[in-house]
């Protein structure tokens, strides 16, 4: 990937994306949504088969990640990450639902998915579908990702995509873009900030 796409804000019609220290925003660190607004329901397939409903999971904070398991950089550093601040909130853990969305039906098979999750410690969920249902995700969210071939690896084409984490309330409300890079440290703070 050249770098994380980072225009995804700007993709979904968010006017009102509040940065930390920005006034309302100062308690979080991550970009807010200022009004929140309900989540867009996601209808998938996990790693295990199972149907992943995004409306099913009421009461905790759900992680939105959008990637793919060819990712040489951006997904699986941010997947770490995101595991890490899921461990750091102790008995609170089992209050976030990480949810690694597939950009790349094509390769990411079911199998695969769970490959990759297991590479993680099994510690997320990981989801595809039609590449139809996949693009209305995507849309849903402003996630804007392009294929782009690179002759001569054996990864045959790359997938430039956004670069943003999606976080999701207890009460189903889209509440947070954690951008790339975000640090660990910032993003369990957030997560307590919602888990309260």
């Amino acid at each position: 990937m050249r770098g994380p796409i980072v225009t995804a804000a700007m993709a979904i019609g968010v006017v009102g994306l509040l940065m930390a220290g920005s006034v309302g925003a100062a308690q979080f660190k991550g970009g807010l949504l200022t009004p929140p607004r309900p989540a867009a329901d996601l209808t998938l397939t996990t790693q295990d088969g199972q149907e992943f409903r995004l409306s099913r999971e009421r009461g905790k904070v759900v992680a939105l990640w959008f990637g793919y398991t060819f990712c040489p950089d951006v997904c699986p550093t941010t997947l770490a990450e995101l595991v890490q601040a899921q461990q750091a909130l102790g008995k609170d853990a089992e209050r976030l639902r990480i949810v690694f969305v597939t950009v790349d039906p094509e390769r990411d098979t079911p199998a695969r998915l769970r490959e990759y999750v297991k590479a993680f410690g099994g510690s997320f969920t990981a989801v595809t579908g039609s590449p139809e249902r996949l693009a209305g995700a995507r849309k849903a969210y402003g996630v804007v990702a392009r294929k782009r071939v690179v002759p001569g690896t054996s990864a045959t084409y790359l997938i430039d995509h956004s670069a943003f984490v999606y976080v999701v309330d207890p009460a189903g409300q889209l509440r947070l873009m954690f951008p790339f890079g975000m640090s660990i440290e910032d993003m369990v703070h957030d997560f307590k900030l919602l888990l309260q």
